[in-house]
């Protein structure tokens, strides 16, 4: 039989070498951590201090079954004496008590509903089995580019790679948030049998659930949980020019007094990788960049912000290299070298093994940081680009790294989090205010870090345009508030190509509406990868007259809505609403929004609706049931609940607003 111990707004179990904990950790919400013999003492999750909670907790235990309810939710706990006794967790809503989720048992005799295959190392490879449920969507889980937004029916690794961004919290049209608060490597099954969540090694399990009576509630709890994205900073809602590698100082230059020349307006501008000396350097490369503060004080003149980009590999040609190593700063290895990726940095006549710093070690944040403030942040750069923070291995034998937090099978999820940390630390304790930390990955809390994901080195397609609307929302759904894509995908585009003129315009038309706004890619003709490489010409006049003069348009546009994006960004810094989302988010009670996948709201008042076909020139759009919208380009007004088609000219997207908001989409006069 088990032993029950009610405890201050918790409930422990135990069972043989089992040990389970339900805790009160936040309003609606309950933890949930299991594990043999002991509970660990220390976790590098997200979950660090229960936020406060409104309302009683109550906790009580019988012989057999115990309870703690929490607001919405109920936790029940039955133990079941079956041939392999295990005690089973239920969830309910208490105020209807409608079932949420509950354990489900992977085979009636053995295992049940919570597995542990035990190395010796006091490590686990651990399954997490709950029922399935018919009908059910689930949303969020980071970024992926399986083009779907609801992820019901698959089944996803638990890895960081290249736009495939691991973030493992999913929102239930069945009313309930899970945060699976475990950054080991694993997988997560959406199957219609089970829905089952595997560490491949883990020393126990440890997840996080909401009962939040709407999305917007569960977001907010979610955000309270794992930490509320700062206000975006005001010069961070503008336009960002990129190109895959500007070389020089000159180069860099030209294209940012271009802009302003032609009147367009421009926030950022970025200078790419390799403009360092060598990697782990940490600084411009003079042969290049002869006078960087020149250029930071000229682009100041011009309001713009100058972004630097900064990977985590170290070269060994470094001359810090030996810093790295001999301090134990670098990501290590179970077997064979620290080395992890494959470069052609300045200096090699060929792609060669380099090493990648580790920053959940709190001595390589000091350090690298000590290196950026010197050389960048110094020289009044304030933006930083932080590439390549899955981090990417090459060959990506993730299960082999060794990290300051543990185990790379166990922990290597975290490291793009606490790579954003490394910044934000270090922006702190500097005394500067908040920045954007563009990101390729992210985990669970790397929103509170300013950290913004962006969607990867994707494809200039078609296909990939469509995969970005379901990628983007899923990465809101997950706590990540900014968000941006390479504006015409990254991997080719011909700019003399009419037909990728076409995808460049509808590319833009999207960014508009994306919470940060990006112009990126390595355009036709492309280079060998390594040093030397710099992509074909990728500023809005590069793509001929006609597309020139309606990406100059969007650009106007953007700028109008700033204001607006502002607003929304405030509402995201407090209640950990994503100013870009899906219908369902505001219109729950509306049983269509939860299918629409190729939409979706920016802020509360404005419907977008992309163009991702070829040739397309109209399209259906779905108005979410309970208001009247007007069509933003046609003044026509429409009443919410069903599908419209409405024109689509190349010159713009279908967008609607909520019937008497005062939003200045078209141009004045």
């Amino acid at each position: 039989m088990p032993v029950f111990r009610v405890l201050d707004d918790a409930l422990e179990v135990r069972h043989r070498h089992e040990v389970l904990r339900v805790e009160a950790w936040g309003t609606d919400s309950a933890r949930v951590r299991v594990a043999q013999y002991r509970i660990p003492t220390d976790s590098v999750g997200a979950l660090e201090v229960p936020p406060e909670h409104s309302g009683t907790v109550t906790v009580g235990a019988e012989k057999t079954s115990a309870r703690l309810v929490n607001g919405e939710l109920t936790v029940t706990v039955d133990f079941h004496a079956a041939a392999h006794p295990e005690s089973q967790l239920t969830f309910t809503r208490t105020s209807t008590g409608e079932e949420l989720l509950a354990e489900q048992r992977e085979h009636p005799w053995a295992p049940g509903a919570r597995d542990f295959k035990g190395n010796r190392s006091g490590a686990y490879e651990i399954h997490q089995r709950f029922a399935a449920y018919d009908g059910e969507r689930l949303y969020g889980l980071g970024q992926h580019t399986h083009g779907r937004l609801d992820h019901k029916g698959l089944r996803l690794d638990l890895v960081q790679r290249n736009g495939e961004v691991t973030i493992p919290f999913v929102l239930s049209s069945r009313g309930y948030g899970f945060l699976w608060n475990q950054p080991a490597l694993g997988r997560v099954e959406f199957a219609g049998n089970a829905t089952r969540w595997t560490a491949d090694q883990a020393r126990g399990i440890d997840y996080w659930i909401t009962a939040a009576p709407t999305p917007r509630d569960i977001l907010a709890r979610y955000a309270d949980a794992t930490g509320h994205v700062p206000e975006l900073p005001d010069w961070a809602s503008g336009f960002w020019q990129c190109k895959l590698r500007y070389r020089t100082q000159d180069e860099l230059l030209a294209v940012a007094r271009e802009h302003k020349r032609r009147g367009l307006p421009m926030s950022v501008i970025v200078t790419d990788y390799f403009h360092w000396s060598a990697m782990g350097d940490y600084r411009f490369d003079l042969d290049e960049w002869p006078d960087p503060q020149a250029m930071v004080d000229e682009l100041a003149e011009l309001d713009i912000q100058l972004m630097a980009s900064i990977w985590p590999t170290v070269s060994s040609l470094s001359e810090n290299y030996e810093d790295f190593r001999d301090r134990g700063l670098l990501l290590g290895s179970d077997q064979g070298a620290e080395v992890h990726h494959l470069v052609q940095d300045k200096g090699m006549a060929a792609r060669m093994p380099v090493s990648v710093y580790d920053p959940t070690n709190p001595e390589t944040r000091a350090y690298v940081w000590d290196l950026i403030r010197r050389n960048y942040l110094d020289l009044g750069i304030r933006v930083f680009w932080l590439d390549a923070c899955e981090p990417e291995l090459d060959p990506a034998h993730h299960a082999n790294t060794t990290l300051y937090a543990g185990p790379g099978a166990q922990t290597v999820n975290v490291y793009p989090r606490d790579n954003a940390r490394l910044f934000a630390e270090g922006m702190a304790a500097a005394g500067q205010p908040g920045t954007v930390l563009l990101s390729r990955s992210a985990w669970a809390g790397s929103q509170k870090y300013g950290a913004a994901v962006w969607s990867g080195d994707i494809p200039a397609t078609w296909d990939s345009l469509r995969s970005q609307v379901r990628a983007g929302l899923s990465v809101a759904v997950s706590g990540i508030p900014w968000w941006t894509t390479d504006i015409g995908g990254f991997h080719g585009g011909d700019p003399d190509d009419p037909a990728y003129r076409e995808l460049m315009i509808r590319w833009f038309q999207y960014g508009v509406f994306c919470p940060l706004f990006r112009l990126h890619g390595d355009r036709e003709p492309r280079m060998p990868w390594g040093y030397a490489q710099t992509g074909g010409p990728n500023e809005v006049w590069s793509y001929g007259e006609e597309a020139y003069g309606i990406l100059k348009g969007q650009l106007f546009l953007r700028e109008r809505l700033r204001p607006y994006l502002h607003e929304q960004m405030r509402v995201a810094a407090a209640e950990g609403v994503p100013p870009m989302r899906p219908l369902f988010v505001d219109f729950p009670q509306d049983e269509a929004s939860w299918a629409v996948e190729d939409q979706f709201l920016f802020g509360p008042d404005i419907v977008v609706a992309p163009v991702t076909e070829p040739g397309a020139r109209s399209r259906e759009v779905y108005l979410p049931a309970g208001r009247t919208w007007t069509d933003a380009w046609t003044g026509h007004d429409h009443e919410g609940g069903r599908t419209v088609t409405v024109e689509a000219p190349i010159e713009r997207i279908p967008v609607f607003t909520t019937q008497g908001a005062d939003l200045p989409l078209k141009e004045s006069g």
